[in-house]
């Protein structure tokens, strides 16, 4: 089977791991030094391309999101201060970036008469097996869904998560709780938290 462009685009590079701190290179991009700059992109181009997917559901978008994102962390140097983690910082840029690349395509590949189409159309039935958890996902409002995300794929911290999406703790903490709960409550999912 060929491998995704995805991960075409994301493989194949001799990069060293940078031992700099992400407030370290942000320093040293703001001193000028592209290296570091190269340094925050490898680090973290994996985990922007993936959330992209996520949100865009297409691998080419998911990729045009990503480089847009790295433009606009670009743009902000010289002079960026990073007041909070690197994800909690490119989170909401790769989420509208995202949204908005997705908007764009759909705006370019459909007529009005093909876009109602689709919108009454079905939703294509669940893939069997071992695809309950991402049905079971995919069930959750989107609120719940992208808490849920956040903190056990992406592995932000609960204010790390108010943070980047821009709501109080106890929303998240709320939120996190109630998709749990979801989950304890589906059959498909209830096994992962019995003991």
């Amino acid at each position: 089977m060929a491998a995704s462009a995805l991960s075409d685009a994301l493989v194949g590079s001799d990069q060293q791991v940078d031992s700099r701190t992400d407030h370290e290179l942000v320093a040293a991009v703001n001193a000028g030094d592209p290296d570091a700059f190269d340094a925050l992109y490898f680090r973290y181009r994996d985990w922007v391309a993936g959330l992209a997917a996520r949100f865009t559901g297409d691998e080419d978008l998911a990729l045009d999101a990503m480089q847009e994102t790295f433009l606009y962390l670009l743009r902000k140097f010289p002079g960026f201060r990073l007041t909070a983690s690197m994800k909690t910082f490119l989170y909401p840029a790769v989420k509208n970036l995202s949204i908005a690349a997705r908007k764009k395509a759909a705006r370019y590949q459909s007529s009005e008469g093909s876009a109602e189409a689709l919108e009454r159309a079905p939703a294509p039935p669940a893939p069997p097996g071992g695809d309950d958890l991402a049905a079971v996902l995919a069930g959750l409002s989107e609120e719940h869904r992208e808490t849920l995300l956040l903190r056990f794929v992406d592995g932000l911290s609960l204010a790390e998560i108010a943070v980047a999406l821009e709501v109080p703790l106890g929303t998240v903490k709320s939120r996190l709780h109630n998709a749990l709960a979801e989950l304890r409550r589906d059959p498909r999912t209830r096994e992962f938290f019995e003991q």
